[in-house]
């Protein structure tokens, strides 16, 4: 009985030990959030390492990867024979070498073209498909699909394939009735997050209702200046509750606590959303100069 009892301990030992060895990055950083885990900062890459490489490319998500950022930020985009491609515009003008609306540009048309870089300069890198990109971050990273809702049975059925459903992070302004409409069968899989306006008279009515409805892991809430006293309240009201997202992008996302300001002030910048404000996501367009902030006070590994 004593040799059957060690045999079943070191057998149970056995498969702990796998489970550890099966759990992947992505794993990690999909717990962190289901947790509500606030020992420290989340950061999500703004389409990419764009600031390197061209935005939505397999290069720059490839270097968001590398640098350690826990979600990236893709866009998604239709041709015209129903390949999805990551693009943020509708069309192909700004960013590639070619012309035209995507919907009305077949998929082989558009992996012929070059994309441009930040200064709309042709690169050598071309226009990569929602797959690709799935099978590139398997298991290493969450990937935020923006603009996904408009198509998301073909996104869902893509990461079905690819083996990816459980890294998919969307957000949208849509009330908790309409998203349990539109995606309740996919909620147990992808992670669905509003975004809150805080400058609306019904901001705070329409979290509590999300939370009483869905209990979302993390609400994104957009404000565009401190005058605006509802973000100090709830970093402590959502406190346990919910975790908190900002992005900054542009000075008017997060009340002027934007890339720009933590240029001139780390502390006026990331430092207050998350010292004053209760951020534990943070999504940029300046991802290894967040991470080494947050490095250096102890956020992120």
């Amino acid at each position: 009985m004593r040799k059957i009892g060690k045999l079943i301990v070191l057998v149970c030992l056995a498969m702990c030990a796998l489970q550890a060895v099966a759990q992947t990055r992505a794993d990690s950083i999909r717990q962190r959030l289901l947790s509500g885990d606030r020992s420290g900062v989340i950061v999500a890459a703004h389409r990419g390492d764009w600031r390197n490489f061209p935005e939505n490319s397999l290069e720059g998500i490839e270097s968001a990867i590398k640098m350690g950022v826990d979600i990236v930020e893709v866009d998604l985009q239709r041709t015209s024979d129903g390949v999805l491609i990551l693009m943020h515009d509708p069309t192909l003008n700004r960013t590639t070498t070619g012309k035209g609306k995507i919907a009305q540009t077949p998929s082989d048309s558009i992996a012929k073209l070059h994309l441009r870089n930040g200064c709309g300069i042709r690169t050598g890198q071309r226009v990569p498909t929602l797959e690709q990109v799935l099978l590139m971050a398997k298991g290493r990273v969450m990937l935020n699909l923006d603009k996904a809702d408009r198509y998301f049975d073909q996104v869902y059925a893509l990461a079905q394939k690819t083996g990816t459903t459980r890294q998919i992070v969307m957000k949208g302004k849509k009330s908790p009735d309409e998203v349990k409409r539109l995606y309740g069968k996919y909620l147990n899989d992808i992670i669905y997050m509003p975004i809150v306006n805080l400058d609306t008279d019904t901001a705070e009515a329409c979290i509590n209702e999300f939370i009483d409805k869905l209990h979302p892991v993390a609400f994104e809430l957009l404000f565009r200046s401190d005058t605006n006293k509802l973000p100090l309240k709830l970093a402590h009201s959502l406190t346990g509750r919910t975790l908190i997202w900002y992005n900054t992008l542009w000075d008017t996302m997060a009340g002027g606590h934007d890339d720009d300001a933590t240029l001139k002030s780390m502390d006026q910048g990331w430092g207050y959303l998350i010292d004053r404000l209760g951020a534990h996501l943070i999504q940029t367009d300046r991802p290894q100069m967040m991470l080494n902030y947050l490095r250096s006070r102890g956020l992120h590994n």
